[in-house]
């Protein structure tokens, strides 16, 4: 369904951000890709959803290809229309506009109001808090409700895949594990491919059927989920456990650095 191949980007003609990656999103799977900070995780998803112009964020080498057919020029709102839709890091909601209005806004690129409706209904299936709370502002929903208002109002618009950046960033474990139940949910019931974007590498993995991680612009390491939370680097680096389950301490630097041969 999405293929990144070789694709190489710059910031203001000057700093290359992404380095080569290749990666694949197939029909009806969620992949994470996962790394730390400044890995170039969500550099990828602006490159594909288009945003580049805004961010003085260049294509050098390589292509994106969604659905058979290459969109290296498309514009956000052709990419929009075509099925594939970005939830960005920080929810990014109307703060000032009700619930109703958001998931409305979503919308924006279906032609049939009796769809929308439909796909109103389907979204409150899966958020039943937003259409108790569907006349209050958006702003004032916790920071929980507003991650899934957030997702809700890139479903309504009966996406093929959705690109997810960091919907687990500033919530509390249990709404974390409760969000990405639904993530999954959503993926299984409706079949929307979903590419998982995320630093919390042992809640994407637990619903994510194939990962990539990331580092300094490059893939480092891929794998199934089972491979990768399997695999002893990632889970002391990223999950941050030893081989006998207990917590790493990453004041060990030196000991991080030599370990990390694996990334180079």
């Amino acid at each position: 369904m999405l293929k990144i191949t070789n694709l190489e980007t710059t910031y203001n003609d000057i700093i290359l951000a992404l380095k080569g990656i290749s990666l694949e999103v197939p029909e009806s799977k969620i992949i994470a890709l996962l790394g730390a900070n400044g890995a170039g995780k969500t550099t990828t998803i602006n490159t594909v959803s288009g945003i580049r112009k805004a961010l003085n964020l260049e294509i050098e080498d390589g292509q994106v290809e969604f659905d058979g057919e290459v969109i290296n020029d498309k514009e956000p709102h052709q990419i929009v229309t075509r099925g594939l839709l970005q939830v960005p890091e920080g929810r990014r909601i109307f703060a000032e506009l009700s619930v109703e209005e958001n998931i409305m806004i979503g919308s924006y690129s279906l032609t049939d109001r009796r769809r929308f409706v439909q796909n109103q209904a389907m979204v409150y299936s899966y958020f039943p808090i937003l259409q108790e709370r569907k006349a209050q502002l958006a702003g004032y929903l916790s920071g929980g409700e507003q991650q899934m208002l957030a997702i809700a109002r890139a479903l309504v618009a009966q996406p093929k895949l959705i690109m997810m950046d960091e919907p687990s960033l500033g919530l509390a474990p249990l709404i974390v594990k409760e969000i990405f139940e639904i993530i999954a949910r959503i993926n299984r019931e409706e079949g929307v491919s979903i590419l998982l974007i995320e630093q919390n590498a042992n809640v994407a993995l637990s619903i994510a059927h194939y990962g990539y991680i990331m580092e300094n612009g490059r893939i480092v390491l891929e794998g199934t989920s089972e491979t990768l939370l399997e695999n002893r680097d990632i889970r002391e680096f990223y999950l941050g456990l030893t081989d006998v389950g207990t917590k790493k301490s990453f004041r060990e630097v030196k000991h991080y650095k030599r370990r990390k041969r694996w990334l180079s």
